[in-house]
């Protein structure tokens, strides 16, 4: 194989250039590891090494082949060497540019890279490039094969072989923020654009709707996750979380709303799947360049909408957007409050705390996908000192009282609020629904409110401001207080703060930390 000479590879002559890895005292700082079960005790510690085009990659499974790890640096650019410590879980990749180096640790900042499964960790190394005999054939082959598909080859067998160790055709995709539905033809008219799509199954579980996807081949499945992990559907919403199943084959039985094989037409439909209204499969597939808000926003979004209305979420069925929120802190408790913190998530159109059982309270989203959405980010967050508890209520709507009885205010009727977040259909503010957290994001400042202004408002609300950030405008700024708890508890009382000269400040969540 000529024009791979570039191309280096094998084993390292000795391992004192590995030293360093292993030094305790080589300026290491400590991070927290993201796959520690959502919690911060387990520390990892990271060297904050210049970037280079040498990647260190560590806690690889056992049966990693060098082949998955290659795949690591496949969608970003050459691969010029690599170098496998199978005793330390390790590995070290070069990458053909630095460019591609820094392009590929800035992507698995945002998405943890997984091998088998695993979370695996990347960071720069110190070395500017590796040093290797070129005796390691096995190594040199993957390499080989893996440059004959870069510089635009036709893979051979044996090379398609070592593509498809390193990943499987089949993605697994579930969407979150689903305001409106999702069909089985919306995610075909997205995922070809990268490859031939042959099978699609739709299911829900967990109460999240997810899609396993077969391409036809490997190589187009590690694409389209590159290309569309985190990315919007509609405008704002339907946002697409990928990975790869472990799957390598999927077995459809029937062609319908819910699965479909698109190399078998003749499969029978299955029993009694009722196909989707056709008006509403119109108003999702009429614009089909207008798939992923990302790219480019959904102008059908109204007419998204309005079939929204129509179809319910599959798994759904049936269900409202009443929600029941328990163990409230009834001292201190209103509709008002309730209002202002789940009005993050959707908008609500009544709250009713309930007479006999002022801990609980029956909240009314504008519908199910709302309250679905503030059920997930607001259930066991703590509010007024107690940790709430938030489920799907079986009531439908809830009542307001009978007309003449006084229930001493703790029923409320917010449909007409002028404080809705969401009356336009794809506003911006569905691009910024996130879960709580403890820095917030603050909006329509007024041009004479100043950082000293801001931070004692928030520190009168009764937290500790620990860091705050204007935007360059000054129009918008990020505060951050020194809980998530404080930071609902500023956003309740202040979202809506009259600044004078009738500017009113709005708050919500931020993803970002200062």
């Amino acid at each position: 194989m000529d024009g791979i000479s570039d191309v280096a590879v094998g084993v390292k002559r000795g391992s004192d250039e590995l030293s360093m890895y292993n030094s305790p005292n080589s300026g290491m700082s400590s991070i927290s590891d993201g796959a520690s079960n959502g919690s911060d005790s387990k520390k990892l510690r990271v060297e904050e090494a210049p970037p280079s085009r040498v990647l260190h990659i560590r806690k690889l499974p056992n049966e990693a082949s060098e082949t998955e790890v290659i795949a690591l640096g496949l969608p970003f650019g050459k691969v010029t060497n690599i170098l496998t410590l199978k005793g330390k879980n390790q590995a070290f990749l070069e990458m053909g540019t630095e460019e591609a180096a820094i392009t590929m640790v800035n992507y698995y900042t945002t998405v943890t890279p997984h091998i088998r499964n695993v979370p695996v960790f990347i960071q720069y190394s110190n070395h500017k490039e590796l040093k290797t005999d070129a005796g390691n054939q096995r190594t040199q082959a993957v390499l080989q094969a893996v440059s004959a598909v870069q510089s635009g080859g036709s893979p051979s067998s044996d090379v398609q072989e070592a593509l498809a160790a390193a990943s499987s055709p089949v993605l697994r995709i579930i969407i979150d923020n689903m305001f409106y539905p999702v069909t089985l033809d919306v995610l075909q008219q997205i995922f070809s654009k990268f490859g031939t799509v042959m099978k699609i199954i739709t299911f829900t579980k967990n109460n999240q709707f997810q899609a396993l996807l077969q391409f036809s081949d490997p190589v187009n499945a590690q694409q389209a996750k590159l290309a569309l992990d985190g990315q919007n559907i509609y405008n704002s919403c339907c946002t697409l979380r990928i990975d790869f199943s472990k799957l390598v084959n999927l077995n459809v039985k029937y062609n319908n709303d819910k699965s479909r094989d698109y190399t078998r037409p003749e499969l029978p439909a299955g029993d009694g799947q009722p196909s989707l209204d056709h008006s509403v499969a119109a108003a999702f597939t009429k614009d089909s360049n207008s798939l992923l808000g990302a790219l480019n926003p959904l102008s059908a979004a109204a007419a998204a909408a309005a079939a929204a209305g129509r179809v319910a979420l599959a798994g759904q069925a049936g269900s409202s957007g009443v929600l029941l929120v328990s163990n409230l802190n009834e001292e201190m408790v209103t509709p008002q409050s309730l209002f202002t913190l789940f009005g993050v998530y959707g908008d609500v159109q009544r709250v009713k705390i309930l007479y006999n059982k002022k801990d609980s309270a029956l909240i009314q989203m504008s519908d199910a996908n709302q309250a679905q959405l503030a059920m997930s980010h607001l259930n066991g967050q703590k509010m007024y000192g107690k940790i709430i508890r938030v489920t799907l209520s079986k009531h439908q709507t809830v009542a307001l009282p009978r007309d003449g009885l006084d229930d001493q205010g703790l029923t409320k009727d917010y449909a007409n609020s002028p404080l809705h977040r969401f009356k336009k259909p794809g506003s911006k503010n569905f691009q910024n629904i996130f879960p709580p957290s403890a820095t917030l994001h603050l909006s329509n400042i007024p041009q004479d409110v100043t950082e000293d202004d801001l931070r004692l408002l928030f520190s009168n609300a009764g937290g500790t401001v620990k860091a705050f950030k204007f935007f360059q405008d000054r129009k918008m700024a990020l505060i951050q207080m020194s809980t998530v708890e404080e930071a609902i508890q500023a956003l309740i009382d202040l979202h809506n703060y009259n600044m004078g000269g009738n500017q009113h400040l709005r708050v919500s969540f931020s993803k970002s930390t200062i």
